[in-house]
């Protein structure tokens, strides 16, 4: 028979058991599933949950549902939060013989950092004492969390009493949780890797949303690696998408090359910041009180140690002592070892923050930070002013957003907010009016000169602001000819070279064929210096050393060549053009360059 799940796509639901009771927890699961939690020999020994536990089970409506079942001793919160972090719903267990514990409100904490939505009260051991005072007592501290309002549901797993209640409430519970993008981008947080002879390392996780499959490029700790094999609910697949449990059997990855903590991750899909900057929130409505310089930080499976720098306001930027795989608008929970409490929920805002070098700029980040928009592509452009799209999309935004935001200048790949545009065109006039200035007979900027004094990413993004503001009748804005920047035609300009344009346009505009000689440029006073400088400014074009015309005397001899006939000799355009051989040589080459004549033979041209 052909195993569950094998050859298609593989989903289900998961969920969290958390709470101080251990034994109780773990009882409730074994009577849902059938399943022992507990792996450990010494767990199973003592009563006590030590390490993550795994359990399955299929719920009435047909639901696949999978269990993490966490530890509930103070002294494996680390490993609790591994479990829970990438887990988007949470059964509280609170047995009535105990009732609510100090670990249960430090499980609730961290869940409610987390903003875990999606949730149940379990009380067992109902069979033992009265469960309504545990009851009671359980939902007011569940009021105060992110979890309310939680149903709750009253059980005595070894008699069995209450689980079909209890399965039709998992049923409701995990059907109001949203479906995931199947095609997101994969970040599956590792949660326990081992080896199998013969067929090497499997790492597991809870795969919130995107797709695995057999045969996946993904990457690992800044590697390619290649998936080999995939399981789901202990069933062979050859695709998982999220929500789920997934086993994955890496290639050619040896054991101590993972640990819990690591992502496997879609390859150059994510960032790895240095720094993040995030919003602070109290913990269950209470006020968010100054935190210590170093904290740890949970997030996935991952606890990290983080460098705090509050920025006021209730943000703060973090350092973590490595890069994690971060996106905008992730939650995590900030926890004080020493103090064994969790004392802040996190939500990440931003994971490519701005440096912070100027007095008062920690101030002036928080105000930032709290102005409306952040994590949409709109948002994030004006907040950033320009920004590549890979970046936006890495970040968490949409990419049919960013596609879609408008207005905004965009070339090679990167996105420039309208007001930025408008700073970098101003930018610009300026430096070409310093730059003509101090070089008159060099005038306008090349683009890369341009590039800088703009402070633009890339040359690209020049063409791009301007054709964005094209200047108007007057000229006046900056705009792009022959590879330059200029501020309009000859401006900058010495006066006196001004003055003999002048004269020479005037020459020209009765005879356009007659370039001038030496003689009549040196009365003009125009050297080789100034003739260059006339023609990056686009007053002459020049057709040979020494030989200039005015710009549109290529395209007035094309049509004064159209009435010599389809075919002609250099003597017949050289009558045409009312020129000498000095001219009509270098300017028939011209057009031929140009791709507007071609020769027929030794001594014929012809009209394309």
């Amino acid at each position: 028979m052909r195993p569950r799940g094998a050859g298609r796509f593989v989903t289900s639901r998961v969920v969290a058991t958390a709470g101080h009771v251990d034994h109780g927890k773990s009882t409730l699961v074994r009577a849902l599933t059938g399943m022992e939690p507990d792996r450990l020999a010494e767990e199973r020994r003592r009563g006590l949950t030590i390490d993550l536990g795994f359990a399955w089970t299929r719920l009435p409506s047909g639901t696949d549902l999978a269990f993490v079942d966490v530890p509930g001793h103070e002294r494996f919160v680390t490993t609790m939060l591994a479990g829970a972090g990438p887990v988007p719903a949470a059964l509280v267990v609170v047995a009535a013989d105990e009732g609510w514990m100090p670990q249960s409100g430090e499980h609730l904490d961290a869940l409610d950092a987390l903003g875990v939505e999606h949730g149940l009260l379990v009380v067992t051991r109902c069979d033992l004492l009265d469960p309504e005072p545990a009851r009671e007592d359980a939902l007011a501290e569940l009021a105060r969390s992110s979890l309310a309002p939680a149903g709750v549901v009253e059980v005595c797993a070894p008699r069995g009493e209450g689980l079909d209640d209890l399965r039709a409430a998992l049923d409701g519970l995990v059907g109001a949780i949203p479906d995931p993008d199947p095609g997101a981008d994969v970040r599956l947080w590792v949660d326990r890797a081992f080896s199998i002879r013969g067929a090497g390392t499997v790492v597991t996780g809870t795969l919130g949303a995107g797709t695995v499959r057999v045969g996946d490029e993904l990457e690992l700790g800044g590697r390619r690696v290649h998936v080999r094999g995939l399981q789901s609910l202990g069933a062979p697949a050859e695709a998982v998408r999220g929500v789920a449990r997934v086993a994955v059997n890496l290639r050619g990855v040896p054991r101590e090359a993972v640990v819990r903590g690591d992502a496997l991750l879609t390859p150059d899909a994510w960032l790895a910041p240095a720094e993040v900057d995030v919003a602070l929130r109290g913990v269950r409505g209470a006020e968010l009180e100054p935190l210590p310089r170093e904290v740890m930080l949970h997030v996935g499976s991952a606890a990290v140690t983080v460098r705090v720098r509050p920025l006021g306001g209730g943000f703060a930027r973090l350092r973590p002592e490595r890069p994690l795989p971060l996106r905008i608008g992730d939650r995590a929970v900030l926890r004080d070892p020493g103090r064994r409490a969790v004392v802040a929920g996190v939500e990440v805002l931003d994971v490519l923050p701005p440096a912070l070098r100027r007095r008062g700029a920690a101030a002036r980040r928080a105000v930032e930070l709290a102005e409306p928009g952040g994590g949409t592509a709109s948002g994030e452009l004006g907040r950033r002013g320009a920004v590549r799209a890979v970046d936006l999309e890495a970040m968490g935004v949409p990419r049919a957003e960013i596609d879609a935001v408008e207005p905004a200048v965009r070339a090679d790949g990167w996105l420039v907010a309208p007001a930025r545009a408008k700073e970098a065109v101003s930018a610009l006039a300026a430096a070409v009016r310093a730059h003509d200035a101090a070089e008159p007979l060099d005038p306008g900027l090349t683009i890369e000169a341009a590039r800088r004094a703009a402070d633009l990413p890339t040359a690209g993004l020049v063409a791009a602001v301007l054709a964005a503001f094209p200047p108007g009748p007057d000229a006046v804005r900056p705009q792009l000819r022959d590879g330059r920047v200029h501020l309009g035609r000859s401006r900058g300009l010495p006066e006196r070279v001004r003055a003999a344009m002048d004269a020479l346009r005037a020459d020209l505009t009765a005879n356009p064929f007659h370039a001038p000689e030496a003689g009549r440029l040196a009365e003009l006073g125009l050297g080789a210096r100034e003739l260059a400088a006339l023609v990056r400014a686009g007053e002459l074009v020049a057709i040979a050393d020494g030989v200039v015309l005015l710009p549109d005397a290529p395209d007035r001899a094309v049509d004064r060549l159209r009435g010599v006939g389809p075919e002609f000799t250099l003597s017949e355009a050289r009558q045409a053009l009312g020129t000498t051989r000095r001219v009509a040589v270098p300017l028939l080459e011209h057009l031929a360059r140009a791709g507007c004549t071609e020769r027929t033979d030794d001594v014929t041209h012809r009209l394309r």
